[in-house]
């Protein structure tokens, strides 16, 4: 049976509210958002392994792009051909990365307990929480935001009618926002991040 996240979530706080990562678990008050990208062999959930993961901190109108996350991991068995032709990622390019372990502690101290930012961020989430749950019992902590819903949800509300194209690329060109470093995890999270600020602060996207 697959658990709802929420209730996921409600069991972690319950169980972690005195453990050493009960500040993770505190109602989050603050004014910043994370926008967080994983680059992977595959996008089965069962069967990918995480290469990357990207992060930068938004607050407010401004993408603090000083202040970011970009973590290469060992180079998995599961590296391939097929999976290199679509994120350029090659064994090489992570011979420097860290372990699994050393990854998911400086994932967890650069998001805590901030909402989670993404463009099928459920697909990164449930990514990351399959290595997180077996080592800490719990999952990211903090709610997560769907880039493409906010667009929806904008270009909804302004114009009547029609289908509405939800692709990344889609979104960048109507937002005219440039792609950084397309494929790499913290390239695509800055572009999420730079796309939701314009969302949220900026002109809306003209029809069409």
């Amino acid at each position: 049976m697959i658990i709802p996240r929420t209730i996921r979530k409600m069991k972690d706080r319950m169980d972690h509210k005195n453990g050493p990562y009960a500040h993770l678990f505190q109602p989050y008050e603050g004014d910043e958002v994370v926008s967080l990208d994983c680059e992977t062999t595959s996008l089965n959930v069962k069967e990918g392994e995480i290469l990357s993961i990207g992060a930068v901190k938004i607050k407010g109108r401004k993408v603090i792009t000083s202040d970011r996350l970009d973590i290469k991991l060992k180079p998995p068995k599961s590296l391939t051909g097929d999976s290199i032709k679509i994120h350029k990622i090659r064994a090489a390019d992570l011979a420097d990365g860290v372990y699994m372990d050393e990854a998911l502690e400086r994932l967890l101290e650069f998001v805590g307990n901030r909402p989670i930012l993404g463009y099928y961020v459920n697909y990164d989430v449930r990514m990351l929480e399959k290595y997180l749950r077996p080592r800490y019992g719990f999952g990211l902590p903090g709610k997560a935001i769907e880039l493409s819903h906010v667009y929806h949800d904008i270009i909804k509300w302004r114009y009547v009618g029609g289908d509405i194209d939800l692709r990344f690329d889609t979104i960048s060109k109507r937002l005219d926002i440039p792609m950084l470093e397309r494929h790499t995890a913290l390239g695509d999270a800055i572009t999420v991040a730079l796309m939701y600020v314009r969302l949220k602060y900026g002109e809306p996207p003209a029809a069409g």
